[in-house]
């Protein structure tokens, strides 16, 4: 585990000396509350990890995990990419984090952004995004409900198209039957996957390839 300067914390899983490194940062919710470890994400990067031996891999726990506080939450995100040392970046931003990973792709070793369910409010500034890839996984059955967020893929689809006015590439999939993300944690604390996981790892893996292939 890494603490980072402003006291957000670090895992990280693969080579020290990887020249090419994923990030992945969390969702969030209108209350500020002490950032925890996304069950997605780590669901996810637990399959990844022994696919890409040669990535690192680093997961994000922000000190605060709210959309109230999202100024904290990117600079929590940028932290970790000097953390991780990388040359080449690739974030995954999973709901909330779908809006930090666009902020903190003004770093230029951001290349490519793997958004999960992400939200893009229309108020987020998109700029960042000339020249960098955003591939865009969303469930079908994706809604915010009371005291539960989510995304609705047409925020997702709407900022998408945004991004690509704004100088980006990339490509957009609707999984169908997919919910908001890939698992939830048990109250026995695994990660448990949600329906269609295995779709959203397919199409994940299928962009960590092209992100390798790519360096």
């Amino acid at each position: 585990m890494i603490r980072l300067p402003a006291g957000a914390e670090l895992r990280r899983t693969g080579p020290a000396d990887a020249r090419a490194t994923v990030v992945c940062v969390n969702g969030g919710q209108s209350a500020e509350v002490e950032g925890t470890w996304s069950a997605t994400i780590e669901w996810l990067v637990a399959r990844l990890v022994p696919r890409f031996p040669e990535l690192a891999f680093g997961e994000v726990r922000y000190r605060i995990k709210s959309w109230n506080r999202l100024d904290e939450c990117v600079q929590d995100a940028r932290e970790a990419i000097d953390a991780m040392g990388g040359e080449r970046v690739l974030l995954v931003g999973f709901s909330m984090g779908g809006a930090v990973s666009i902020r903190a792709a003004a770093d230029p070793r951001v290349e490519t952004i793997l958004g999960l369910a992400p939200w893009i409010p229309d108020r987020l500034g998109v700029e960042t995004m000339r020249g960098v890839r955003l591939r865009v996984l969303h469930g079908s059955l994706d809604r915010g409900l009371p005291g539960i967020p989510g995304v609705a893929p047409a925020g997702s689809r709407h900022g998408f198209e945004r991004a690509l006015r704004a100088g980006a590439t990339g490509e957009y999939t609707l999984i169908r039957g997919g919910l908001h993300g890939l698992a939830l944690r048990a109250h026995w604390g695994r990660p448990v996957p949600l329906p269609r996981a295995h779709a959203w790892l397919r199409l994940a893996t299928a962009e960590m390839d092209r992100f390798q292939a790519a360096g």
